[in-house]
């Protein structure tokens, strides 16, 4: 296994993870405080699951609104 190829593509694959998850969850954020349905404190969850692997991976945090 040639581990900087392997490492480079974990990169990639959450970089793209990163960007399009960002985007989603700020336009989330402000659609519901456009309709006035934001709740305190904003709690998020990421699961990361690669079946053939058997992982499962779950980040959980609060986001900051204010």
């Amino acid at each position: 296994m040639d581990d900087d190829r392997l490492n480079m593509s974990v990169r990639k694959f959450l970089k793209v993870v990163g960007v399009t998850s960002q985007r989603e969850i700020e336009a989330a954020v402000r659609k519901a405080a456009s309709e006035g349905k934001l709740t305190r404190p904003v709690r998020a969850r990421a699961v990361i699951e690669i079946e053939s692997l058997g992982l499962v991976h779950t980040v959980e945090e609060e986001i900051e609104t204010e």
